[in-house]
């Protein structure tokens, strides 16, 4: 079956054919590394993680190559690093690494390259130069500009007025600019600025305009024109139209293919904001909350679609997937056997459709129970491989039934198995009194210890 994506740029939904099927490239705009990301961060994370592992599957995991990118040197870096004192590389080497563990435990896979901007700005210095050459970029008292009434078809990607453009360009404020919706390549210096975010450069000490660094960091980690560039809707404008801007003109050549752009996500049914005090921060909900539950309620609507963020869609996708490891132990020592239901496959490939492929997901644990029902011990087996195969196109089934239930490998896990071995001494020892404590201890804490003709084992209810 072939892929079908909407491709932004056309507004129309296409099918997906690569430049080379040996070298398939992918890039996606990531954060600016100042603060924890909050849930709708990670709503293009995991949407375009499914297109990674989709991709992988059609073409080989070896044959795609995905990009995303931290944005360590910003004005949000610079204020916080004022703020507190401390270097910018401090402030952004500890977001990174939150990013980078929260994604982990959405089951994202890792990408190929994560670049920084800061290890590129030669490349964005050279490109600056290029279009400085060709007159596109001009200089001012405080900045490099691009001049957007020099590119005839600017504004292609969001296809908005000149009203609207001018609106959207006067929160980059410079002086001398030629035209309102002109935008900044190069920065100079402030005199509060600190010295970390001070780069030489033929226009003087200063840093990258935000747009610049993303065309730099495609061109030297994936090629002048890619396959698919991804992002969520608020970036279609300014920042994918300036990044096709820039990368157009120094290159003479499409930046990408593919636009791919996700919808706004809501907490119930509201805006997050901080004025409001609602914004969820998923590295302070994964303490309380499986990463996966997390990935699955992202992938309840549809990429496009707007996803409003509730506790019932949170329960409810808990409750799904504690229904599919149940299942999935049912059927796990049932043998191998090759996958045979590519309803799950075939959902993705149209446009990425997660709700589609989550009902029969959900299909597929039914089966897999009815299967354990039966004892049918053939078909059990084919349950067993189609729900990993499908789980492993989702991101989802990615621990065992007892790594599931019992919450992961920690001590908490350590303790509880000694207790569980402790009550199975007493009860060999005729000490039911003990084992009855501690397995009255273990309910009270939400553990439910299963006793079976192979021993015990127990999980989290």
């Amino acid at each position: 079956m072939a892929l079908r994506l909407t491709n932004t740029l056309t507004r129309k939904k296409e099918v997906f054919k690569p430049q080379d099927p040996q070298r398939v490239t992918m890039y996606l705009c990531g954060p600016t590394v100042y603060s924890y990301a909050h849930i709708g961060n990670f709503r293009p994370v995991v949407a375009f993680d499914v297109l990674y592992r989709l991709l992988r599957r059609i073409y080989g995991e070896g044959n795609v190559v995905y990009a995303t990118n931290f944005t360590d040197v910003d004005d949000k870096i610079i204020a916080a690093a004022n703020e507190t004192g401390e270097p910018m590389a401090k402030i952004t080497q500890k977001y990174a690494k939150a990013y980078e563990e929260d994604s982990a435990a959405l089951n994202a896979l890792k990408p190929n390259h994560r670049p920084t901007a800061i290890a590129h700005i030669p490349e964005m210095i050279a490109m600056m130069e290029k279009l400085q050459r060709k007159g596109y970029a001009y200089e001012t008292a405080d900045s490099l500009l691009f001049s957007v009434q020099q590119m005839e078809d600017y504004g292609k990607l969001s296809r908005r007025n000149r009203d609207d453009m001018i609106a959207g360009a006067r929160v980059d404020v410079a002086a001398g600019k030629r035209d309102p919706a002109d935008f900044s390549l190069w920065k100079k210096a402030k005199p509060d600025e600190p010295e970390d975010a001070q780069f030489d450069s033929p226009w003087g000490k200063g840093r990258p305009g935000w747009h610049i660094e993303c065309s730099a960091m495609i061109a030297a980690t994936l090629g002048k024109t890619i396959d698919i560039h991804a992002g969520g809707q608020d970036l279609q404008f300014p920042h994918h139209e300036n990044e096709i801007a820039q990368s157009e003109c120094a290159h003479g050549e499409p930046l990408a293919r593919f636009w791919l752009h996700n919808g706004f996500l809501d907490i119930e049914s509201e805006k997050m904001s901080k004025s409001i005090g609602n914004v969820k921060i998923p590295h302070e909900m994964l303490k309380s909350t499986k990463g996966e539950v997390l990935r699955m309620a992202l992938m309840a609507g549809q990429y496009r679609q707007p996803l409003d963020w509730t506790e019932e869609l949170l329960d409810a996708v808990k409750t799904t997937l504690d229904r599919a490891y149940g299942a999935l132990r049912r059927v796990w020592k049932s043998g191998s056997a090759r996958w045979n239901d590519k309803a799950v496959f075939e959902a993705l490939c149209d446009d990425l459709n997660t709700p589609q492929a989550l009902a029969e997901f959900s299909r597929l644990i039914s089966e897999a129970n009815i299967a354990a029902d039966h004892n049918d011990k053939e078909a059990m087996a084919v349950a067993r491989a189609n729900l990993i195969e499908a789980g492993d196109l989702l991101g989802l089934l990615q621990s065992t039934p007892d790594e599931w239930e019992k919450g992961g490998a920690s001590d908490d896990t350590a303790r509880i198995d000694a207790l569980v071995q402790e009550r199975l001494d007493a009860r060999a020892a005729k000490n039911w009194a003990r084992a009855d404590e501690i397995r009255d201890e273990l309910a009270a804490e939400g553990v439910e210890i299963m006793d079976g003709s192979g021993g015990s084992s127990w999980r989290k209810v």
